[in-house]
């Protein structure tokens, strides 16, 4: 284990924290609750981004941009919005300061600077964006409106941590319009199988698809649906979410159409959201003890070629090999890197770019060369072996795939290993403190149960499951009649 990151069975919650600084991901800043993303982290962010952009495009989407600020009237304007998030807000009330006449090396606010309206920096975009669809759409041949913003947003979190619960975060918002109900509720149920696939198959993180309870779903959405993860710890992280806004948002702002009779109807929402929390779950579903493990699919380097020598002449001869090497993985569009840095010694490479989860290492030397051989390191199972220079970057291909499937795999073989099922109250509560995971269970339907379990053990509904198997039994609070279990876990 690496002396510089604490053990997950010493202290999960340092050694998440530790990773996250010393793998070169993130580092705090001089505002409290924000933090800066360092280049490192920034490079796996863009991965994400990019995929994640292209299957937007793919649907049908369009990127787009809106104001940072929101003027309070129109922030008021959906009402279980405003509600949902007024205690996050942080709000601009003047637009200027002036040097303190009392102070000559201080500045203040400058009291006839005042704003006619406050503005509220953006925690969420619905509200300046259908007071803009409101301009847009006057007919059916205006619908659909299909667009997406990448963005940053302003919640004024008070207890912060990197990536996972921030003051400031980057993420995209899909904000979509649509002539019926129908058309708006598939597309808010494609875009959860779009961040499904997306979590699936390019984080390697095992997903459940469900929908909200009222009491969880997004403030001002008729229908909230999402995926849930499963941290190594056995907690539960959100990992994106797609919510049917209905008319809501349309009504709040008169956001009307005339339908192909000549009738005027509001029109139908969806929005949608993914955000850089995605990388602390990135970080807490796979890593180790030794740093970071990362999917070949969306890490920032995939190869990292380390060589093994002692004076210029060896040098020489490995950098030629390994220009071919390079040039040969680069025509695969591998991402690869030729760390020759001579200020740092083999050993201490090895242990920095498996600490950044480098999904797999080429170790280089004279002899190696004259063996026509590579050492081959990969850092999911940080298992080694000899390959032949012949046809490497087809077998490093090829290792590339094998070990994006293994780390998906052994995610998921852990999150199935810790979904238990419970039938009576002591079995829910005893599993909730000694097994840890998600708690799969009857739950009676009402709000007030749900808050009463929450309040009792701090677990919350996650999700209740898209195709759930239908089975009769009993809530295991109040005993009353269920049709259904339910995801109960928790959660970051």
């Amino acid at each position: 284990m690496s002396k510089e990151i604490t053990s997950r069975a010493q202290d999960y919650s340092q050694w998440y924290n530790d990773i996250v600084i010393k793998a070169d991901l993130a580092d705090y800043s001089a505002v409290r609750g924000c933090m800066v993303i360092k280049p490192y982290g920034f490079s796996l962010w863009e991965n994400m981004r990019d995929a994640l952009d292209k299957m937007f495009k793919d649907t049908g989407h369009v990127n787009a941009y809106f104001p940072l600020f929101v003027p309070k009237s129109l922030f008021e304007a959906e009402e279980k919005n405003a509600e949902g998030f007024a205690k996050e807000c942080a709000v601009v009330t003047h637009y200027r300061l002036k040097t303190d006449p009392d102070n000559k090396g201080k500045l203040i606010v400058d009291p006839e600077a005042k704003l006619e309206e406050e503005l509220v920096v953006r925690p969420t975009s619905e509200a300046i964006i259908w007071n803009t669809y409101k301009t847009w759409i006057q007919s059916y041949r205006d619908l659909p409106i299909l667009v997406n913003q990448w963005a940053n947003v302003v919640r004024w979190e008070m207890r912060t941590r990197l990536f996972l619960r921030t003051a400031e975060f980057l993420w995209q918002e899909g904000h979509t319009a649509h002539a019926t109900k129908n058309e708006a509720v598939d597309e808010a149920k494609q875009m959860l199988e779009v961040y499904a696939d997306f979590v699936e198959n390019f984080m390697a993180v095992p997903v459940i698809k469900g929908v909200k309870t009222p009491n969880e779903r997004f403030a001002g959405a008729e229908d909230t649906y999402c995926i849930e993860a499963m941290m190594q710890d056995g907690k539960a992280l959100q990992a994106g979410t797609s919510h049917f806004l209905g008319q809501n948002f349309a009504k709040a702002f008169d956001v009307k159409f005339s339908d192909k009779e000549n009738k005027l109807d509001y029109v139908w929402a969806t929005s949608w959201g993914v955000s850089t929390r995605l990388i602390g779950a990135l970080v807490m579903a796979h890593s180790d003890d030794e740093g970071l493990v990362l999917p070949p699919k969306i890490a920032p380097l995939q190869v990292v070629i380390v060589p093994i020598f002692k004076g210029d002449e060896q040098k020489a001869l490995i950098d030629a090999k390994v220009t071919e090497i390079t040039t040969a993985l680069k025509a695969k569009n591998i991402r690869v890197k030729y760390d020759d840095n001579d200020n740092a010694r083999p050993g201490w490479k090895f242990a920095e770019h498996e600490k950044k989860g480098v999904p797999v290492r080429l170790a280089i030397g004279v002899r190696d060369m004259e063996n026509n051989v590579v050492e081959v390191a990969r850092r999911d199972t940080r298992e080694k072996s000899t390959q032949s220079l012949d046809g490497i970057a087809d077998y490093v291909e090829h290792l590339l795939a094998e070990i994006q499937q293994s780390i998906f795999n052994r995610a998921k073989d852990f999150r199935d290993a810790h979904i238990t099922k419970v039938d009576s109250w002591d079995e829910f509560v005893k599993t909730l403190d000694e097994k840890t995971g998600f708690v799969s269970a009857h739950w009676d339907g009402t709000s007030e149960t749900e808050d009463k379990i929450k309040e009792l053990t701090k677990a919350t509904i996650r999700c209740i499951p898209l195709n759930n198997l239908q089975e009769e039994g009993k809530c295991i609070l109040t005993g009353k009649p269920s049709t259904q279990r339910v995801i109960f876990a928790r959660a970051y």
